[in-house]
């Protein structure tokens, strides 16, 4: 079977003796480009190769780029290729195309190992930096997630505007002043090492595609922006001996109505469309989260991983038009296929079932549309609003005869509750939140109050002197 072998070059005083001995005995050479250091060692060297740059200069995106490389590596008849390439390997992208092409051809593909630039640059830093748990990316990569606690290395800064693109993605994580050391390579593969401040990465000049830029671990008091892992770190140093007495107290039954209360002041931040408050009460939101899960994790039980995992794990299962082959019409067929797919996830087998398991906890108006909803799903709901309006003619009916016969307070209550669910009903059916609607209202009503006592005030009168009939006319006169 024919074989490409793809043999990095790393720099020109790191390239091994595997990768070497394949340079010099393949039966056909290409270089991935000629004007790199290391490519220059097998000019000198005066073995026969043919080169990539004119692709370079003629490709008019990256996937045509990569086409062309792999069409011109299986030009070969039945020979063995050797495609020799700068730093560590080629990107993901082109190693992809060429696996492609090759399992079309039939054609065995080899990826000798090697180091990259980073090794080299971190050898010629002037002190001594500890490498074991570095990351190591191609600035390509950027901008991803990172952590700012663990070092980086960024090989291939090859121009300035690709500098700067690096510069804008660390700066999600790193301070402007934060420390760096920019490593460049010469001709004869020895580093170069500027520190500098991150904000001065892209002034700089000389940049090439051996190119490497390399920050240390962070400390947390140097960071001015913080990921889900500094929160993590604050709420285990609160938890930990010697942290906050009360953060040490706390227990799930304890803080549930604080979890309760944050939510609802997101809800106030979305209603009001503020911004600023909506970014800080998700924060609260969150920290609650963090803060239950570190329990959690003190007891063994889960951790705050587990927590993401769960959430992802049904994400996905939930949605199978996305991650799947199912195929939806709208928005309506993805809530029948999560309600179907949930009733399975959590095995419920009846109505009765799916009606159980909706928390007793939420609020009463919440609990009664989804429970309302449940029975929707089977057909046992009012065709039209007209219904459900008719039903709470009804139960205010029956209401006022259990109070003219002076019923029992359990009993009032009990026909209290029937029109209130039938209220709800109507609000479902007409598309319309019943939360919302009685919040709007309430607030119109501490509007319309707040202008009738400033108008009664204003007249030199008192609310408690002048009882229910005068109050009513100044209602009439500030709602007119």
């Amino acid at each position: 079977m024919k074989t490409i072998t793809i043999a990095p070059l790393a720099t020109p005083r790191s390239i091994s003796l595997a990768v070497w001995d394949a340079v010099t005995h393949a039966p056909r050479l290409f270089l991935q480009t000629s004007e790199h250091p290391s490519a220059r060692r097998i000019c000198e060297a005066g073995i026969p190769f043919e080169s990539m740059d004119d692709l370079y200069c003629a490709a008019e995106d990256f996937d045509a780029l990569n086409a062309a490389i792999a069409a011109r590596l299986f030009s070969a008849p039945e020979e063995d290729v050797v495609y020799a390439v700068p730093g560590r390997g080629v990107g993901q992208a082109q190693l992809e195309t060429i696996r492609q092409a090759a399992e079309a051809a039939g054609v065995q593909v080899v990826l000798l190992p090697a180091s990259g630039y980073a090794e080299a640059a971190l050898a010629s830093l002037p002190v001594p930096f500890a490498a074991d748990s570095l990351r190591i990316l191609p600035a390509t990569a950027l901008p991803c997630r990172l952590d700012p606690y663990v070092p980086l290395c960024v090989e291939e800064l090859d121009t300035r505007m690709r500098a700067s693109e690096v510069k804008l993605a660390l700066l999600e994580y790193y301070p402007d002043e934060f420390p760096v050391w920019l490593c460049t390579m010469d001709d004869a593969g020895d580093y170069s090492v500027r520190s500098l401040p991150l904000y001065a990465l892209d002034r700089q000049e000389g940049f090439f595609a051996a190119s490497t830029l390399i920050l240390r671990a962070a400390a947390f008091d140097e960071l001015s922006r913080h990921g889900l892992e500094g929160l993590e770190r604050v709420m285990k140093r609160l938890r930990a001996p010697g942290g906050c007495p009360w953060d040490a107290e706390q227990t799930h039954e304890s803080l549930r109505s604080d979890l309760l209360e944050e939510a609802y002041e997101v809800l106030d931040a979305i209603d009001r469309e503020d911004a600023d408050a909506l970014c800080e009460e998700l924060g609260d939101l969150l920290l609650q989260v963090v803060f239950h899960a570190e329990i959690e994790e003190e007891l063994r039980v889960f951790n705050l991983r587990d927590v993401c995992t769960g959430i992802v794990q049904k994400l996905v299962y939930r949605h199978p038009h996305v991650f799947g082959e199912t195929r939806v019409n709208g928005s309506d067929e993805v809530l029948v296929n999560w309600e179907n797919l949930k009733k399975k996830e959590k095995h419920q087998e009846t109505v009765a079932d799916m009606m159980n398991a909706v928390p007793h906890g939420f609020p009463a108006l919440m609990r009664a549309k989804k429970v309302q909803k449940k029975a929707a799903h089977v057909g046992f709901d009012w065709p039209d609003p007209n219904g459900a309006l008719d039903k709470i003619e009804e139960e205010t009916h029956e209401l006022r005869e259990a109070l003219a016969q002076q019923e029992s307070e359990a009993r009032i209550s009990e026909e209290l509750g029937d029109l209130l669910f039938s209220v709800v009903n109507a609000a479902r059916l007409l598309h319309l939140d019943g939360e919302l609607a009685l919040a709007a209202s309430t607030e119109k009503f501490v509007t319309r109050f707040t202008k009738m006592e400033q108008l009664v005030l204003s007249e030199g009168l008192s609310l408690e002197a002048l009882g229910l009939p005068a109050l009513d006319v100044f209602w009439e006169r500030v709602k007119g």
